[in-house]
């Protein structure tokens, strides 16, 4: 059996990003867990599916972002067993380690919705939160001239939940560009009372909803869809809503945290790593930690929160080894949010939801051009050439 001194499951920006932190921390063996032969920079799938990015931009060979020096097992996990510190992977091979850091992301659950699998696979629902959906999403902007169309926010926990108002708001500028907005009845379900829950974003947000027509409905989520009939159906406080003649679905899946994790889970976690918030350790198996989506950090997953988060468990194996007191994540977040085609605000909260902005010569929620040219174009290359080598 092979063992490593720390393995690090997760492929994606959390445990890419921690292993070249581990790596420039002095960790001379780091073994990564994942499975899949690409690496995407999920954040620009949003723009796929407003005309804005292509696939390859955010496409590279998972080999060529593994950190040097670390040992890629292209495997997925299937098991953690605590007791003997070790990973089992799909092979049937158990993996040792010294430290476990969990980083496997959330799954989508398409059947938790009903008739949402069935209306993906005809093409009336789309979304950019999934990769082989984000450039479908496009098509049915651009070949959209009239109709009811409905958005969605995703509940929690969901991969960056909020920035599905990015399609939404891309989608609305570029209708009103070719002179059919008029002609839209765009619809946005949200689950929370008003649009994000966060009442100093939510007073930036709703002037452009209006500006482009959309109706809001608040503390609403999608029960089911019926692509044949062209209708949503939405659970609501009061009971259930129906839309009808829908002319197409741009419905984020619910996620769900992967089932094999339900050995580190704990009790009202709903299936997340059973973290310390603030430490990042897990709160009854020794030297295993999580990050990112899939553990129970308490506040909404983020990239601009997993720069914290890795920033901190890097920096909290090191100081557990040496017999040092722990550093504390706040729990601080950023939905990067457009609202329309050449401009972007950002929202920074904590896990309390009160407003973290990191610089204050400069109020961020405040939509930029600046801000958009950022997101669109510097914070991939930040991403590839910096923060995926452990150097942010």
């Amino acid at each position: 059996m092979a063992r490593h001194d720390v393995v690090v499951v997760g492929g994606g920006n959390a445990g890419i990003s921690l292993a070249a932190r581990l790596r420039r921390l002095g960790c001379r063996d780091v073994a990564v867990v994942a499975p899949r032969p690409e690496h995407r920079y999920r954040p620009l799938l949003n723009y796929v599916a407003g005309g804005q990015a292509e696939m390859p931009e955010l496409t590279r060979p998972m080999r060529s972002v593994i950190p040097d020096g670390c040992t890629w097992l292209p495997h997925r996990a299937v098991a953690v067993h605590a007791s003997g510190r070790e990973v089992e992977l799909d092979t049937g091979e158990r993996v040792g380690y010294n430290d476990l850091a969990l980083a496997p992301g959330l799954e989508p659950d398409l059947d938790d919705i009903p008739g949402l699998a069935a209306a993906m696979a005809a093409g009336w629902s789309t979304t950019a939160h999934l990769d082989a959906s984000a450039e479908a999403t496009w098509q049915a902007v651009r070949g959209m001239t009239r109709g009811r169309v409905v958005f969605t926010i995703p509940p929690e926990p969901s991969p960056c939940g909020g920035t599905a108002l990015k399609p939404l708001f891309l989608a609305c500028d570029h209708w009103r560009e070719q002179g059919v907005l008029g002609q839209m009845d765009v619809h946005l379900v949200t689950p929370y009372s008003s649009v994000l829950d966060l009442p100093f974003a939510d007073r930036r947000l709703e002037p452009h909803l209006r500006r482009f027509g959309v109706t809001v409905h608040h503390g609403a989520t999608v029960g089911g869809l019926d692509h044949v009939a062209r209708t949503v159906t939405l659970r609501t406080g009061a009971g259930e809503e129906t839309l009808d003649d829908v002319a197409h679905a741009f419905v984020v899946p619910h996620y769900r945290a992967p089932g094999w994790l339900d050995a580190v889970a704990g009790e009202g976690t709903g299936g997340l790593v059973d973290v310390d918030p603030t430490t990042l350790a897990h709160r009854t198996l020794p030297r295993v930690w999580g990050l990112g989506d899939a553990a129970a950090v308490a506040t909404r997953p983020s990239g601009g929160a997993l720069r914290r988060q890795v920033d901190v468990l890097a920096d909290n194996i090191r100081r557990h080894r040496l017999g040092e007191e722990l550093r504390t994540y706040d729990g601080y977040t950023i939905i990067p949010i457009t609202v329309d085609r050449r401009r972007l605000m950002l929202v920074e909260f904590d896990r309390d939801g009160v407003p973290q902005p990191t610089v204050s010569w400069m109020d961020l929620t405040v939509p930029r051009r600046s801000l958009w040219a950022f997101d669109r174009y510097v914070e991939p290359v930040v991403y590839f050439r910096a923060l995926l080598k452990g150097r942010v």
